[in-house]
This record gives C-alpha cells, sequence and structure tokens, in this order.
C-alpha cells in the first residue's frame, strides 16, 4: 500500500500512511507501441452511474468520466502553507479530487491529479517514483487526447510483498490530469479496478 492518506486532506483515511516505498530502486522501465493496451485493460468497465468533472458533481475538473455507484468524489484544496501539502504531490502533479471506494464496499480511492507540463512520459514516470518496478507504459489515446498509461508494482507498507499500481495521464487542453488507482492491497486492486477501466474508457475533454 502506497497512498496519500488525505480524505478532504485534512482527515486520515487509512490506519496506516505510506508516502515512499521501502525500496529506491526500480526495474527499467519498458515502452510498448502505441496501438498496444495493457493485458488489465480487457477488464470489464464498471456501469456508469454519475459523472464528476463539472460544476456541482463534487469535484471541478479539466475533464469528466463516469463513476461506479456509491463511489463518493470529494474535492482536495491545497494551501501553499499547509504542513500537509507535500502529501498531495506526486512529482509534477497535485491531488486535486479523490474519490472514495468505501461506500461501494472497497477500501481504497480513485484520486485525481493536475499540472501544467506537457511532457506526458516525464510527468508519469515522477508520479510512478523512484520505487516503482516492473513498470509498463503504453500510448494511448483517451478522449480522443494523447494519453500515457503506466502499470508497475511497489512495495507494501504492510508487509514484504509487491502491491500492483496502475494511474493514466492525459493531455486536457494547457493541463495535464492523471487518474491513479490507489488500493489498499492486490485484492482491492482487482475489485476496484472496472471503476478504473470506466474513468479511462468514460474520459471527455469540454
Amino acid at each position: 500500500m502506497r497512498l496519500p492518506a488525505l480524505a478532504g486532506f485534512g482527515a486520515v483515511a487509512f490506519a496506516v500512511v505510506a508516502l515512499t516505498g521501502c525500496s529506491s530502486t526500480s526495474s527499467p522501465a519498458s515502452a510498448l507501441p502505441p496501438s498496444s493496451v495493457p493485458s488489465s485493460a480487457h477488464a470489464q468497465a464498471a456501469p456508469e452511474a454519475a459523472r464528476v468533472g463539472a460544476a456541482g458533481s463534487g469535484c471541478e475538473l479539466p475533464v469528466s468520466f463516469g463513476l461506479q455507484a456509491s463511489w463518493r468524489p470529494q474535492a482536495v484544496r491545497v494551501d501553499a502553507g499547509d504542513p500537509l501539502a507535500g502529501l498531495a504531490r506526486r512529482g509534477t502533479l497535485t491531488m486535486v479530487c479523490e474519490i472514495d471506494a468505501k461506500p461501494a464496499g472497497n477500501i481504497g480511492y480513485l484520486r485525481v491529479y493536475t499540472g501544467k507540463t506537457d511532457d506526458l512520459r516525464a510527468a508519469l514516470t515522477a508520479f510512478a517514483g523512484t520505487e516503482a518496478q516492473n513498470a509498463v507504459y503504453t500510448d494511448l489515446r483517451i478522449g480522443g487526447r494523447p494519453a500515457l498509461e503506466v502499470t508497475y508494482q511497489a512495495k507494501s507498507q504492510l508487509e514484504d510483498a509487491l502491491e500492483p499500481e496502475r494511474a493514466f495521464v492525459v493531455q486536457a487542453g494547457s493541463k495535464l490530469v492523471a487518474v491513479a488507482l490507489d488500493s489498499f492491497d492486490s485484492d482491492e486492486h482487482a475489485a476496484m479496478t472496472p471503476a478504473f477501466e470506466l474513468a479511462r474508457s468514460s474520459l471527455t475533454v469540454p
């Protein structure tokens, strides 16, 4: 588990907060051709029950995408002087929204980050961090825009095991938007993957 615990940026969402992995080494990242899609992308997306991104949706974002039933979005606002501000940053991207899976029966979040860089690969590599192992990057088009997805493994903070991690980043006007699947463990990761697939397949850029 490698989750910044924010839950509205003030409350602790998990008993254990992990900011960095235990290992500072990572396997060389491999790239797939633009036509390739990660094997997990063939998992069936969850039905869309609501959308997030527009004004009044819980999080106002540069993009909009579908949510699985009972998932609850909440905006994350970061003040420069807040001592917890670093928890909301991953590389060059800053968290702006977290979508809680607990009301749907899972332990984890979809988390949305934004940044002003236009370099998809650099932004997503920095987002995954130096602890990422077995990273695979895949060029995609999401919502008709250039996008990049990474799947990798990171050291669990609860036990001596590697846990799956997954995120994508898409160009949305002058910003990049990243959506990450942050789960408690590998079982929760599998259970939450349809919600991640829904976000990716339904994403649109206004």
